[in-house]
């Protein structure tokens, strides 16, 4: 398929700029592929769906504040640095994405902080915006981790066009987060709260938790028509033998299995077994995911609406097949669901 398929007309009033007031109130349209019915609903009826034993696979990740403000030193010019990784923990050497890229070249020194209490080195370019930069400072890890949290912002998508509030903190991560290392939340988990969490386990329902580290990769545009020529940035995941067993049970068991966003799809299909069962892994995955693909785990997925053109909206297009995909989001556009990572979400089963 070509990318010029995935285009459609978003009006830009319709993606989310707040999440909504409470997590499990967002709107949740259900897809069913079989009978291709289309249901409009609230995300906490996402329980009618489930049964004893059915599972929901969910992303573990925990966003970090990666977004920074500096300033260039002599001229004062205004620095964003993107936090995209950490290179090298002993000697602080991290992978960022720098705007305006043009004014920061090797040997640049950068200052953070009212009282410039951080600085960093620019020591090498990796892409155009890309560079890898060293911080010079004196404390201890921990003692890092604080000051990069005092100074880091909640790395809201550049589509929210507002700054950062307090309660983005909170809210622009999920409830089960745990392992510190992404740039963008797993957006589909937003809309589980810990009470409906606990109401689908009274149920009978189970959950595995993997971990995919977003990066920014999944949101970088694409840009070649033919899509079998676009390269995906890696992105480090972990599949544990405790996930694997309740994920392989239910399968065997032909029970639900439920992907909780792209990210948690991309972690699961990137460790697979000959006989189509999950495995436990650890590294990192530049599996991108388009018409025609066999999916051999998820046989559910719960996501929010994507943007035109997006390595998201063509893994969904592949999972609930390209017309039906389209036309749920002729409905959603129509009846004015809120796209994007504070939007609301789409269970396909």
């Amino acid at each position: 398929m070509k990318l010029s398929q995935f285009r459609f007309d978003l009006p830009l009033n319709l993606i989310a700029q707040h999440p909504s007031k409470t997590r499990d109130e967002a709107r949740l349209m259900v897809v069913n592929r079989a009978t291709g019915k289309i249901e409009h609903k609230v995300f906490r009826d996402i329980i009618g769906y489930f049964n004893d034993k059915d599972v929901m696979v969910v992303n573990n990740t925990k966003v970090f504040p990666a977004r920074l403000y500096g300033r260039k030193e002599k001229t004062g010019a205004k620095i964003e640095v993107f936090l995209l990784r950490e290179l090298n923990k002993q000697n602080r050497l991290w992978d960022v994405i720098v705007d305006p890229a043009r004014k920061i070249r090797v040997g640049n020194k950068l200052y953070f902080g009212d009282d410039e209490s951080l600085v960093a080195e620019v020591i090498d370019n990796t892409t155009s915006r890309g560079r890898t930069i060293r911080f010079l400072f004196e404390g201890n890890d921990e003692e890092f981790k604080q000051v990069l949290d005092t100074l880091g912002e909640t790395p809201l998508p550049k589509y929210i066009k507002r700054k950062p509030e307090e309660e983005d903190k909170e809210r622009y991560q999920t409830v089960y987060a745990k392992y510190e290392g992404a740039v963008a939340a797993p957006t589909a988990g937003l809309h589980f709260s810990r009470e409906l969490i606990k109401r689908l386990e009274i149920k009978g329902v189970k959950f595995a938790e993997v971990t995919l580290h977003t990066g920014l990769g999944t949101f970088r545009p694409i840009e070649v028509e033919d899509l079998s020529k676009h390269k995906m940035d890696a992105e480090y995941f972990n599949i544990d033998e405790y996930a694997v067993k309740i994920v392989n049970k239910a399968k065997e068991e032909n029970r639900k299995v439920c992907a909780i966003g792209t990210t948690t799809v991309r972690a699961v299909e990137s460790s697979v077994t000959a006989q189509n069962l999950l495995k436990a892994a650890e590294g990192w995955t530049n599996t991108f995911i388009h018409p025609p693909y066999d999916f051999a785990i998820p046989n559910a997925l719960v996501t929010n609406f994507h943007l035109p053109k997006t390595s998201l909206l063509i893994m969904v297009c592949a999972f609930a097949g390209y017309d039906l995909v389209m036309e749920a989001y002729q409905q959603a556009i129509k009846e004015k669901y809120r796209f994007f990572s504070y939007g609301d979400a789409m269970l396909i089963i």
